[in-house]
């Protein structure tokens, strides 16, 4: 699926929006994904990591971004 594929660095779209705080597509994100993938994909979507190892959970931890990590739990 296009939303899992990796770009530079081996980030997805999860990882793009989680780095750069944007909530708003997080949310589309999220409601796309429930939709379409799988619960095993949901999971590897969420845990998936990058080149360097960093989930969106540690991308958005670094930046101390509180109301994203809220997200990102919901």
């Amino acid at each position: 699926m296009m939303f899992l594929a990796k770009g530079e660095y081996g980030m997805t779209a999860w990882h793009m929006a989680s780095e750069k705080s944007q909530i708003e597509k997080l949310h589309k994100l999220w409601d796309w994904a429930k939709e379409e993938l799988t619960q095993e994909e949901l999971k590897n979507m969420i845990l998936d990591k990058d080149y360097f190892q960093r989930t969106a959970w540690h991308m958005v931890a670094k930046k101390g971004r509180i109301e994203v990590l809220h997200k990102l739990r919901e």
